[in-house]
């Protein structure tokens, strides 16, 4: 008889654990998900420009848009400013712009961030699918490349 109790108890126990041990990695699992960029979260933003940061001085570092949406004020990440520059793509205020990206968790808040930034007709990618930074590589000059030796 005191067998079966000790039985029935030890089983008990391991079901709670279980369940707590479960619930506790749903948990973690939520903010580890939203750590990482998933293309499934994506949205659109479509709005006006209010103002363009090419270098932010808080992180995350790199270019900043804010960007008035019919549902409120959105800080969008874009980047390095240098890919920007680099293909023409250029912001100001007032400029319509759709954005698809995500708000991923970022040090103790969120952080919307941009994939791909459209303005008219023009499309830029600043993040690859898996939600890394393009990054920016100047531009290799003739005379460059054969002081280094290298092949053109």
């Amino acid at each position: 008889m005191v067998t079966r109790t000790l039985l029935v108890l030890t089983m008990a126990a391991g079901i709670f654990s279980g369940t707590a041990i479960a619930q506790e990695k749903t948990v973690a699992d939520a903010s580890a998900e939203t750590r990482s960029y998933d293309l499934q979260r994506e949205v659109t933003l479509t709005g006006t420009v209010q103002s363009f940061i090419e270098a932010a001085e808080t992180a995350p570092r790199g270019a900043h848009v804010i960007l008035q949406t019919s549902s409120g004020t959105v800080d969008v990440h874009l980047g390095d400013a240098r890919l920007l520059a680099a293909h023409q793509f250029t912001i100001h205020s007032g400029d319509t712009l759709r954005i698809i990206g995500e708000t991923v968790a970022y040090a103790n808040g969120t952080q919307f961030v941009a994939r791909i930034v459209q303005k008219g007709t023009q499309v830029l990618a600043v993040r690859s699918v898996r939600g890394i930074p393009m990054s920016y590589m100047a531009p290799r000059t003739e005379a460059k490349a054969k002081a280094q030796g290298g092949a053109l």
